[in-house]
């Protein structure tokens, strides 16, 4: 089962997690992809994740987290004991996303929220200082991330397996040519329907 979690004003329509639902409902396996819509509260969003992640064995799991998603995620694999994929992950949410205080609107949608001044405290109840596994984790990180530090994010996962990409963007436009191999981080061969 893959659980994806998108990252701050996005959705479950963004481009990477919409490649992903098409990789695997062509591999027969649709119904092991979720993406839900993550809630503006840092504790709402992993609480949902919990949930749904609740009734899943840790080795039949794999987190795959974009951005503030992949914040979330190294929370939850921690406390899971699952697999994550991290994707140009927020290393320092609480002090990345504390200018963002106020009501945003969606990137896919344009539905306004509000992201609370509380949500920061949130967000630094979540942090996780050093992974404990880091065989479970493959970190994505584009040194051309215009919105975070891949320097950051290596330095946070120095063990885990890693790919840097020369150049791309936040958002990964180019992830099409990664999502075979994150797949197969997540145990799905994309060859075969299994």
């Amino acid at each position: 089962m893959i659980l994806y979690l998108h990252g701050f004003r996005s959705s479950p329509l963004s481009s990477k997690t919409s490649l992903l639902a098409a990789r695997m409902q062509a591999l027969g396996r649709g119904d092991e992809y979720i993406c839900p819509q993550l809630p503006a509260s840092p504790r709402a969003a992993v609480e949902l994740a919990l949930e749904i992640a609740s009734n899943i064995a840790p080795a039949e799991l794999t987190l795959i987290g974009s951005s503030l998603g992949g914040y979330y995620a190294t929370w939850l694999a921690e406390r899971l004991g699952c697999r994550a994929v991290l994707l140009n992950p927020a290393v320092h949410a609480a002090r990345d996303l504390a200018t963002q205080v106020g009501v945003k609107t969606q990137y896919h949608s344009n539905e306004p929220f509000e992201f609370k001044a509380e949500y920061i405290e949130e967000l630094k109840a979540l942090e996780v200082q050093q992974t404990t596994h880091p065989e479970r984790y493959f970190l994505i990180a584009a040194t051309g991330d215009e919105l975070l530090d891949w320097r950051e994010m290596v330095a946070q996962f120095p063990h885990a397996r890693q790919r840097v990409i020369e150049g791309s963007d936040h958002g990964l436009s180019d992830f099409a040519q990664y999502a075979d191999e994150v797949l197969a981080f997540c145990g799905v061969a994309a060859g075969a329907a299994q």
